[in-house]
């Protein structure tokens, strides 16, 4: 591009945007199950390339439906490319409409692709001497780059110019054209010449020159050096027509007649009013909200009435934001603080690892745009004189850890636990936006500040990478200068602050929901803040030698494995697993990769295990494989100095219908139904003079399927204390209880677990491995015997199509955003889990509950005595001190029993041991 300060003229190519943004980002609709992912990945490309550039001149330009001339030169041209997809082709019309709304000139020229008018807008626009923006993702356009065309991948923001041309392709612009009618392309199905690849067409290109320099000196091909040179002179020779048709369709015209020109292509402005009825009616919230925002009177954002109408927040100034260097500064703002009725509250450190982390400057905020940061161990060369750190946090410790000072921050749980490294117990927090926002709905967005900042308020926040950069050269905070650190870190309070005035309005609507933060997620947050300070307790040396017997099995896996297949391969990469299994050893393909390649995922191999020997030796090898580096080398690893336990992170944002997952280590996917699995668990162990005990509710969620189902038989069958698999068995196969066998009593519990994740007949008669028909009729018979089951799924489903969430026993919501979607797959996936998630849901509920009445416990009654060190799906794991064992363990069995009330008891099963794995 040239220096020239004038926006460039901006050509987007709309089609390769919208086969990008379909496949690229994640399925999306809205509630009526109308398909929206694609019109969003191109309006948000669109709405960045505008405030980037701020364009004079610009066209959107999409392929118009129908053949081009390029089919007519050959029929085949464009023959791999699946027909387009329901769900983009429903996209497209919404999408024109939405574009025409934003004041953007639109074109669809028939009887050519979206590149031709491209190209011939650009040339056009060269000759006159404009400088040209092509937005793309197409590497075809590289040949209309010049000095005054340069590409730019949106997506990415990556510009091409000359000279990035000639880094990427190995040839400059004005070959490309010549570079892939010797290569081909599989996507566009140009043949090009056989066995040239990207090394060869750059050589003979560089070597001798375009398509026609090749032909008039064939003879000077073989004195060229690259693998194959000798032989390409007749290959090429072989191949002349074909070459010279790959060129023809990998042309972009230039020379098109249009009845419009650069100078003519220019927006104007939007209509708003027509955007804001697009954005409400695909549910695209925030910029709904901007567009009403911007169509209502100027004074809008003042005036408290309208700001609450469109959901926006009152414009937000970081230039009022308070850096505190002096302690006159400081106490002033600690007086504040105490005045506010409540403050929000966030800390700054050195590292995420909660463990690790130094704590580097607080912010505060007292009310919208009023924030302020206390910087404390900034410490890059000349950076100013800040308060020492011991002053700041004894002169704070009194109001942070007062119960009666009401704090509200983002994932106050991390902030807790670096307080408590500096003898700081935090308290007194009455809210966290993280929590909030993920008990109003679990899956509307990401949980993290930013996204709820875009979401929720229409701001875009400074994020962490734009001032501390990314990769290895990342700045740690203190490191950070305090003209980018205190705007970062100040700006965080204050989205807190205003995040939590738009949430909490939003949940106090909503008793339900209220309760479940208030009386639920609130106290969990805290007690798991304990449980990871606490930590647990590893044997290292058991790993150690568990690691040195693995890599032992996982050689002679690996050995056995090859000899299987006849040869040597990485058992690691995809594409020589495909060929060792689909061609070589020819095994059926059960599924294919979106990209049409056969599939070697886990569900694919578990499949093929039960009838071959390989695919079962590979699964082994991984399963091998993946506890190895997991967890049998990193456990010890991740042994903290300190402490000299292992301290997890628990995340309750992130599972959509309320479960707890964690993190470094990831404690709920140690395998338990194989030996090596239950091994890991053995190095989890107590302290001396303690005993580990496990407390797991017993089908809990079947218990609630009954609850819910209100189902007599199953009502009947848990109230009598019977064992439901059996009593299944004896339902379904018609035999008296004690006739029940072995065989029947599994098959019972296949369905009765299958139906709660709304497993079909064909997978029940792959689990059992029985024909499809008997698995029909094992479900027919369920449904006969239980038909309060069959009336629940039914009028679920039905209820969530009409409400677009499902209910925990609890009040809490699990949105379904497919439940209408026009994809069938989608559709089914979403129905599954409106029939799971209540009871998943109310699992989860259920053991927060029971978490908050024995941490009230152990805090009031058994203090030291009992620890709970760890919660893993149905289970909560504890230290029992081996003295008062028996009485600790009948105390948490009953308070997890009583826990909630439902139709049917509650049943606890509690193990002990000198390791997690016999207590389970």
């Amino acid at each position: 591009m040239s220096d020239s300060k004038k926006p460039p003229f901006i050509l987007v190519d709309g089609s390769s945007y919208l086969f990008r943004a379909f496949h690229g980002l994640p399925p999306l609709t809205n509630s009526k199950g109308q398909d929206t992912g694609a019109i969003y990945g191109v309006v948000n490309m669109l709405k960045s390339l505008l405030k980037q550039y701020h364009p004079t001149h610009i066209a959107v330009v999409f392929d118009a439906k129908g053949k081009t001339f390029r089919d007519d030169i050959y029929t085949e041209y464009k023959a791999n490319r699946p027909p387009m997809p329901e769900e983009l082709a429903g996209q497209i019309p919404p999408l024109h409409q939405i574009i025409k709304a934003m004041g953007l000139p639109i074109i669809v020229e028939d009887g050519v692709e979206a590149d031709d008018v491209i190209g011939t807008l650009a040339h056009i626009a060269t000759e006159k001497g404009i400088d040209t923006l092509i937005s793309t993702g197409d590497k075809d356009m590289a040949q209309l780059v010049n000095q005054h065309v340069t590409l730019i991948n949106t997506m990415t923001n990556q510009l091409m110019d000359v000279d990035g041309v000639k880094e990427k392709f190995g040839i400059p612009p004005e070959l490309v054209i010549d570079f892939l009618a010797l290569k081909g392309d599989k996507v566009d199905n140009i043949p090009g010449v056989p066995g040239v690849g990207d090394k060869s067409a750059q050589a003979l290109l560089n070597g001798i020159g375009g398509i026609d320099a090749i032909y008039e000196n064939l003879d000077k091909i073989a004195d060229l050096s690259f693998r194959g040179s000798k032989t390409m002179a007749k290959k090429m020779a072989e191949y002349e027509e074909q070459a010279r048709l790959s060129y023809e369709l990998a042309t972009i015209k230039i020379d098109m007649e249009l009845d419009y020109s650069p100078e003519t292509l220019c927006p104007t402005e939007a209509d708003n009013q027509a955007l804001s009825t697009l954005f409400a009616e695909y549910e695209f919230k925030r910029w709904h909200a901007e567009v009403t925002a911007d169509s209502a009177a100027e004074t809008v954002a003042e005036s408290q009435g309208d700001k609450e109408e469109t959901g926006l927040s009152p414009a937000i100034d970081r230039s009022q934001y308070d850096t505190v260097l002096t302690k006159e500064a400081f106490e002033s703002w600690v007086q504040t603080l105490k005045d506010a009725p409540l403050f929000a509250f966030d800390t700054e450190t050195t590292s995420v690892n909660y463990m690790e982390a130094e704590l580097v400057g607080l912010s505060f905020c007292t009310e919208p745009g009023k924030a302020a940061y206390v910087p404390v161990a900034h410490d890059y060369p000349d950076a100013p004189e800040q308060l020492d750190r011991d002053y700041v946090l004894d002169t704070l410790k009194p109001l942070l850890e007062s119960a009666d000072v009401k704090k509200v921050g983002q994932h106050l749980k991390y902030d807790k636990n670096v307080l408590a490294n500096y003898d700081i117990t935090l308290d007194g927090i009455a809210f966290d936006t993280m929590l909030e926002s993920y008990v109003l709905n679990s899956t509307a967005t990401r949980h993290d500040m930013d996204s709820l900042a875009l979401a929720y308020l229409g701001h875009k926040t400074i994020r962490f990478e734009d001032i501390a950069g990314k990769g290895a050269k990342q700045l740690t905070f203190n490191q950070i200068a305090l003209e980018e650190a205190a705007p970062y870190a100040a700006e965080d309070a204050d989205i807190t602050l205003r995040l939590h005035l738009v949430l909490w309005e939003k949940i106090q609507a909503e008793p339900a929901l209220k309760a479940l933060l208030t009386d639920v997620e609130m106290p969990v947050a805290s007690i798991l803040a304990r449980m990871e300070q606490m930590g647990v307790l590893i044997d290292s040396q058991q790993l150690a030698q568990q690691s040195q017997d693995l890599a032992t099995r996982i050689d002679k896996l690996e050995k056995a494995v090859h000899e299987e297949a006849g040869e040597t391969f990485n058992l690691g990469s995809t594409k020589q697993l495909q060929h060792i299994l689909f061609e070589k050893m020819e095994l059926p393909i059960v599924k294919k990769t979106p990209k049409g390649a056969p599939s070697t995922s886990e569900e694919v191999l578990q499949e093929l295990a039960l009838e071959y020997s390989l695919p079962h030796k590979i699964m082994e090898y991984r399963g091998m494989t993946k506890l190895k580096n997991t967890y049998t080398d990193k456990l010890p690893k991740m042994i903290n100095h300190r402490t000299g336990r292992v301290h997890t992170s628990y995340h309750q944002a992130v599972t959509a219908t309320g479960r707890l997952s964690s993190t470094d280590p990831n404690l709920q996917n140690i395998p338990i139904r194989n030996e090596e699995g239950r091994r890991v668990r053995q190095a989890f162990v107590p302290r001396d003079g303690y005993t580990i005990v496990a407390a797991d509710y017993s089908q809990i969620e079947l218990r609630i399927m009954a609850h819910l189902s209100k189902d007599k038989g199953l009502l009947t069958a848990f109230s009598e204390g019977q064992d439901i698999h059996r009593a299944t068995a004896s339902e379904v196969f018609g035999v008296a209880l004690d006739d029940v066998t072995g065989e029947q009593r599994r098959s019972a519990k296949a369905i009765n677990f299958g139906l709660i994740y709304g497993m079909s007949a064909f997978g029940l008669a792959k689990q059992l491995n029985i024909p499809r028909h008997d698995a029909q009729k094992y479900m027919d018979l369920y449904f006969e015997r239980y038909p309060g089951v069959l009336e629940y799924m039914d009028s679920t489903r039905e209820l969530a199509k009409q409400k677009g969430y499902v209910e925990t026993v609890f009040g809490r919501r699990l949105y379904l955003p497919d439940i209408k979607a026009s994809n069938g797959a989608r559709r089914k996936g979403a129905e599954r889990a409106a029939i799971n998630a209540p009871m998943q849901g109310t699992a989860a509920d259920i053991i927060k509950m029971a978490m908050i009445k024995v941490d009230d416990w152990i805090r009031q009654e058994a203090h030291a005595e009992v620890s709970m060190m760890m919660q893993v799906h149905d289970e909560l794991v504890f230290e029992i001190k081996t003295d008062s064992l028996a009485a600790h363990t009948a105390r948490i069995t009953e308070l997890m029993e009583q826990a909630a009330t439902l139709s049917v008891p509650l049943l606890v099963e509690a193990g002990q041991g000198k390791n997690w794995d016999e207590a389970h």
